[in-house]
Parts: C-alpha cells; sequence; structure tokens
C-alpha cells in the first residue's frame, strides 16, 4: 500500500487566524502534489491513503508524543529530541527553513484536539490496511511517499555522475527485508531514475513505527526530488509533472505485484 502523510493541503480556518505567515508561505513544508504523482496505485491493485490536513497543521510523520514545550503550553521538556528543537513535533512550530508559523504558544486542548480530528483517525486507516493486507497475504509492504527540497540534494554524492533523484530510507536496513529493498530500487532505477539509499533520508516515524519484518510488515520511505515535478516557488504542478507521474506508473505496477510468490523469483 502506499501512504503520502504531507500532502494534504485543506488549510483549516483556524490556522490561518493563527498564522504569521499567509497560505501561500504555510505551504513550504508540503509535499506538494505527490498523492496525484501515485494516484494510479488503487487502478494497480494497492491501496492509496494520503493526508487531507496540510503538514504545517499537524504532522502525521512524527510520535504523537512528540509535543513541542516550546509552542504547546504547559507541555514540559523531555530529553533530547532533534526534531522538537528544530521546532518539527506532531504540531509544528515552523515550516521549511525555520520560518516560524504562530506569534505566540498554543494550548494542550488546541493541539489535541487537532491529534483527535487527524492524526488519528489517518494512524487508525494505515494500521487497519496493513492489518488487512497482512491477514490476506501473510505480508505487507508500505510505500510511504515524500517530496524533498531540491536544495536538500546539493551535498549528496552521486551515482554514476548523476545526482540523486529518489531517496529509498529502510532505516539502514531495520524497517524492510533487504530484497524487498533491493526490489525497490529496481523498480525505480529501471525506469531511469538515480536512486540512493538513507542518506540523507533514511525513514521518519512512519517507516520507524509500521516496519517490522519478522511480523511480515514491511515498509520504505520514499523521497521524490521536487524539482522533477514541482514548481518550487508557485507550489504548483511544473512543466514535467505529468511526465513524471507517467514513469512512476510502471514503478507503482511492480510494488503492487510483489506477493507472496516473489520471494523466491526475487532470491534467485
Amino acid at each position: 500500500m502506499f501512504s503520502s502523510p504531507h500532502s494534504g493541503r485543506d488549510y483549516p480556518e483556524d490556522l490561518l487566524r493563527a498564522s504569521r505567515l499567509n497560505a501561500h508561505d504555510l505551504r513550504r513544508s508540503e509535499d506538494a502534489f505527490v498523492e496525484r504523482l501515485f494516484d494510479a496505485a488503487p487502478d494497480l491493485g494497492a491501496p492509496l491513503i494520503h493526508a487531507l490536513a496540510p503538514r504545517a497543521y499537524v504532522d502525521l510523520n512524527r510520535g504523537p508524543e512528540e509535543m513541542d514545550p516550546a509552542l504547546i503550553a504547559g507541555v514540559r521538556a523531555a530529553g533530547l529530541n532533534p526534531r522538537l528543537a528544530a521546532g518539527l513535533g506532531v504540531i509544528p512550530r515552523v515550516v521549511a527553513e525555520g520560518v516560524t508559523i504562530y506569534n505566540g504558544k498554543l494550548t494542550q486542548e488546541v493541539a489535541q484536539d487537532r491529534l483527535r480530528r487527524c492524526y488519528r483517525p489517518y494512524h487508525a486507516a494505515l494500521q487497519g490496511l496493513l492489518d488487512e493486507a497482512r491477514a490476506r497475504t501473510g505480508r505487507a509492504l508500505l510505500i510511504d511517499c515524500h517530496s524533498m527540497p531540491s536544495d536538500a540534494l546539493r551535498a549528496v554524492p552521486r551515482i554514476r555522475g548523476r545526482r540523486p533523484e529518489i531517496i529509498l530510507g529502510d532505516r539502514f536496513g531495520v524497517s524492510c527485508a533487504p530484497w524487498i529493498m533491493a526490489e525497490c530500487e529496481r523498480a525505480f532505477s529501471d525506469v531511469g531514475f538515480a536512486v540512493a539509499r538513507n542518506s540523507p533520508f533514511a525513514g521518519g516515524y512512519i517507516t520507524q513505527k509500521y516496519g517490522r519484518p519478522a511480523r511480515g510488515v514491511h515498509a520504505i520511505q520514499v523521497e521524490i526530488d521536487r524539482a522533477l515535478y514541482l514548481d518550487e516557488a508557485r507550489v504548483a504542478p511544473g512543466p514535467a509533472f505529468e511526465a513524471v507521474r507517467a514513469a512512476l506508473r510502471p514503478v507503482i505496477a511492480r510494488l503492487a505485484a510483489l506477493g507472496p510468490d516473489a520471494t523466491a523469483l526475487a532470491a534467485e
């Protein structure tokens, strides 16, 4: 199954009223239109779940306990958490490049209401789809879909002279069986993408939480270079959007076809 937790773009009025940023600037953290890049999945035999609420409102790729004491009133600091220190908790304090969203703090009631309405339903649906897949076939594969700013790839080592376009993350081998990761890498490479693993993105909370290979649940995070498909300044589909979407269709089909009897074939 495919998940797009950061592509929500239904900006609630309570966020727009509370934010010091305009609607366009709030979108700087959004994995814009990623769910549309992967929208062939249901037709090809795999569910697709995607966020409606934006990442600036609630981050579905964080733990529910990751409350930022610098943003949420009454929350006490509990150990060193680099994400919270950067303002990137489950209720984000900043958008991309560290730009502050709010002028002051939010109440715990506001934060918990966002979790109740947006966060928990998403994760309940995600868990339900994984349980259903594992019950039906004995194995579940979660492809967690994201996009990355093109600037994030400036220092990444090149692959045969090319800058990586796709970063696959499996928590350095923890969240997915090696043969499934290898199949995923081949699926992207065979249609022409330059693919790297785990650097600079090894997988976030969703990959970590749901990837349990010993229990038959595998999770891989996919990061796509936004420069491939997006006009980053306008936060709008770029000229190559449909071409990238078409290139991803055989990748989606190949991953959706990874059934129980694919193990022997992949091992040969």
